[in-house]
């Protein structure tokens, strides 16, 4: 059967190409997710602090989740600083050396950014002194010979350091080789340091250094069985316990190359089998003459499936190498944007490479099964009749399904967010565009037949025999126009429901940021943060009337759904709820923010719903750092997607954070002038003062950053999308030479052809955009409605003309030159 199906592609190539094409592009999409998969999994940076230590303890980073992958702690976990002296008891160990980071900005001559440690953890790298000695005073400093270079300074001279917005000068006694690479290094005595993380009862990690011929392996394990609540990293994995967004880099791409690429699988494997069924529909006059010279339907669908899967292989093998460059050009885009840092590699090993192979032949093996089912089944009359003429009709349970999918469509897009709390309440707006995309698979004959009935008399008035022309074939192949017409109309569905759904969403955000930002201003840092001290500073300021300051953070609620437990992370800040009226507006629901203190919260309400909570009760959560909660809730607001999720009492907030330091700081005055602050804050460098207007215009730029990943995803699927819209209509054109042929028999001209097919293209652009938007606007309101409580989605006109434009370009380039190809032989010969 596999000689069979390869003479039968060798003899029509033609008719294979598109589902050859689809399987290419798809397996390239799915070698590029699964490599990311693998990468958030075996790839990373090298340790660098830590190269000299055998095992690296550290608190639990994630919370431990049965079945399920681990979600991470926003914050640094930390440890009691008597774990030092636990771990150094366990058998094996050599040294157990304690360390903690603080993050300070190099202020003389703009050096930049770097991490403060004690000089004991210096053994761990090992850092060296190359020139001078260690620290042995507290306003003593060793830098790395790199950022020494770029601050200008050698041993005996001084350096100004600010941790958060304070600002001291230090004496140089020392330089350390070597240099910081990832990040460079300051080394204080260890009391120093200590003070300066506001912690000193509580360590970052442990650096361990192992006895002769104990293996790290061995030593990580027994470690975790003798110290209760630690974690014992060695190898690559020390990495990750250095740098925080090592893991989270890895968790980031775990989550979207599971998430993206599930998508993509469903919206290829659909694709293909609409190629497959397409190009079997192409060959039912073939099909027919092999039933009726004795071939039974079970061998029609072997050989089907034959041919289905040598097109399925040569296409997912062809796929791959475009697949592990779409890897690197999505991993590079990615660190454009600050969401991978930039020194993290790829891993390409063949795992994602068979992945994208089994998985592309499932989908190739399933469309060709489908496409087969029925033709197989044909008597060699019908299917002649069928190959002809199509049938005037759709098949009962196919029209029953398309029509109840549409008020079905409706409902989840417009009465459910109504009604649905929380994020399910935009899950089932989203969900909805799906429901009407199958609608319009389903009635695409109907819909195009509908649409050529309406759109024909307009759009081609005056274009005498080609528009009447037009109409006719539309009218009378009204399947075949469909299944070359759904791509497109697919596209132009996801391209809005996708953007505008995010335009939606950014815009809101930056409405309830601007309107709920009441103090006349705001003053944030260059650096890590501002220092928390500077707030009590400020309210001494004359015409200072309110200051507010604010922490950022991460944090993660559970709950149960019925059996299973549930976890959502979402943005939080922590302010003082006393103070909060004259420079912030959270437009609360219900419940007062002036209660919010000590073991208190307060939820969106699209969190609120999420978590099923009241004013009153009680929710689970766990902090930046992973410290267990169980606050009440004390109010329940609606400007969520501008501040945070969930509001909890600044000082909680704060003892929880890596850096313990605030994002910023709300001002309301009243005979104060930007000056007055400014001059205020003069002696601290790291310290910023903006009025509102500027401030907001800052957070708008940084929602936009925020939305650039999903941007190139969408960019992705669509791209996808557009290759299967012209190999579509390329196929379906293309087929029809000898339609063609007998017109130009009966006296039509190549000119009068080519009009013809103008006027059916018009058709099919202006019934796919209309069909499409149609499509889309309930799932755009319904995502309105549930993030907004509005009717009126955000819809970018100049965005919704391009991808009007894009459709038409690619379906008018698409129709038109296959249209001249089919025709050269013909014109050829005449």
């Amino acid at each position: 059967m596999l000689r069979l199906a390869w003479s039968t592609l060798k003899e029509r190539k033609g008719g294979f190409v598109a589902a050859f094409v689809a399987v290419v592009f798809g397996s390239a999409v799915i070698t590029a997710c699964g490599i990311l998969l693998e990468s958030s999994e075996r790839s990373g940076v090298p340790a660098e602090r830590y190269r000299n230590a055998d095992v690296v303890v550290g608190a639990p980073q994630a919370l431990r989740v049965a079945d399920d992958v681990d979600p991470l702690f926003a914050e640094r976990a930390t440890l009691p600083a008597g774990r030092v002296g636990d771990v150094a008891a366990v058998p094996g160990v050599r040294a157990a050396v304690g360390d903690v980071s603080v993050a300070v900005t190099v202020v003389t001559a703009g050096a930049g950014p770097a991490a403060g440690h004690g000089w004991r953890s210096a053994v761990l790298g090992p850092f060296t002194v190359r020139a001078g000695g260690a620290p042995a005073g507290p306003d003593e400093v060793v830098l790395d010979a790199d950022l020494a270079r770029r601050a200008g300074v050698t041993v005996g001279g001084s350096v100004r350091l600010a941790v958060g917005s304070t600002t001291s000068t230090y004496r140089v006694v020392g330089i350390a080789e070597p240099p910081g690479k990832r990040r460079a290094a300051v080394f204080f005595t260890d009391v120093r340091a200590a003070e300066l993380t506001g912690r000193p009862d509580r360590v970052d990690t442990i650096g361990v250094l192992a006895a002769p011929g104990v293996s790290a392996g061995q030593l990580a394990r027994a470690i975790e069985a003798a110290v209760p609540g630690v974690v014992g990293h060695t190898g690559a994995d020390r990495a990750e316990a250095e740098f925080l967004d090592v893991g989270g880099t890895r968790s980031f791409l775990s989550e979207l190359s599971l998430a993206f690429g599930g998508s993509m699988v469903l919206v290829i494997m659909v694709v293909v089998g609409g190629t497959l069924a397409l190009s079997v529909r192409q060959r039912l006059r073939e099909l027919a003459l092999l039933r009726a010279i004795g071939a039974t339907p079970k061998q029609v669908r072997r050989m089907i499936a034959a041919e289905t899967l040598v097109v399925g292989t040569l296409g997912a093998v062809c796929g791959v190498v475009p697949g592990v460059g779409l890897s690197v050009a999505l991993l590079e885009a990615f660190m454009a944007v600050g969401a991978v840092p930039a020194d993290f590699k790829l891993t390409v090993g063949p795992l994602p490479l068979l992945a994208a192979l089994v998985l592309c032949l499932i989908g190739a093996r399933l469309g060709g099964w489908i496409a087969a089912r029925r033709a197989a089944g044909l008597r060699p009359v019908d299917a002649l009749g069928e190959a002809a003429l199509e049938p005037p009709k759709l098949g009962w349970v196919r029209l029953t399904a398309g029509v109840l999918l549409v008020p079905a469509g409706l409902a989840m897009a417009v009465v459910l967010p109504w009604s649905l709390p929380g994020e399910g309440s935009e899950e089932s707006a989203a969900f909805s565009a799906f429901l009407l995309i199958l609608a319009v698979g389903l009635l695409g004959p109907r819909l195009l037949g509908g649409a050529v009935t309406v759109l024909g008399p307009l759009l081609n008035r005056g274009s005498g025999v080609s528009g009447f022309l037009a109409g006719r074939n539309a009218h009378a192949n009204a399947r075949r126009l469909a299944a070359a017409t759904t791509p497109l109309i697919m596209g132009i569905t996801l391209a809005a429901a996708q953007l505008f759904s995010g335009t939606t969403a950014t815009e809101a955000a930056q409405r309830q940021a601007a309107d709920g930002l009441r103090a006349d201003y705001v003053v944030t840092s260059t650096s890590a943060g501002v220092s928390p001290e500077l707030a009590g500073a400020l309210r001494a300021v004359p015409g200072v009337e309110t200051v507010t300051p604010v922490v950022r953070t991460r944090v993660m609620a559970t709950f149960r759904d019925g059996d299973d437990l549930q976890i959502r992370q979402y943005p939080a800040q922590g302010v003082d709820g006393d103070r909060l009226a004259g420079t912030l507006d959270l437009a609360v629901r219900a419940g007062n923010l002036a209660d919010l203190r000590g073991d208190t919260v307060a939820l969106s309400r699209i969190a609120a719903g999420t978590l099923g909570a009241t004013v009153g009760a009680t929710v689970t959560m766990h902090l930046g750092d992973g410290t267990p909660i169980r606050p009440t809730v004390v109010a329940i607001y609606e400007r969520g997607l501008g501040f945070g999720d969930v509001t909890l009492p600044h000082d909680l907030v704060l003892a929880h954070t890596t850096d313990r330091v605030d994002a910023a700081l709300l001002i309301a005055a009243a005979g104060t002038d930007v000056g007055a602050l400014r001059s205020a804050v003069r002696d601290l460098p790291t310290v910023r003062v903006d009025d509102r207007g500027s401030f907001a215009a800052a957070r708008r730029e940084a929602m936009a950053g925020e939305s650039a990943v999903g941007l190139m995803l969408n960019a992705v699927l669509l791209g996808y999308l557009a290759i299967a819209v012209v190999n579509t209509l390329v196929m379906a054109t293309a087929a029809r030479s000898r339609e063609f042929a007998q017109l130009q028999l009966v006296g039509a001209t190549p000119k009068q052809v080519h009009a013809m097919m103008r006027a059916e293209t018009r058709i099919i652009v202006v019934a796919a955009v209309l069909i499409g938007t149609a499509a889309a606007v309930p799932s755009l309101v319904g995502t309105s409605i549930a993030l907004t409580r509005t009717l009126t989605p955000s819809i970018p006109p100049l965005v919704y003309v391009g991808i009007v434009a894009v459709a038409a370009l690619l379906g008018w380039a698409a129709v038109m030159t296959s249209t001249r190809a089919a025709m050269r032989p013909v014109t050829g010969s005449r």
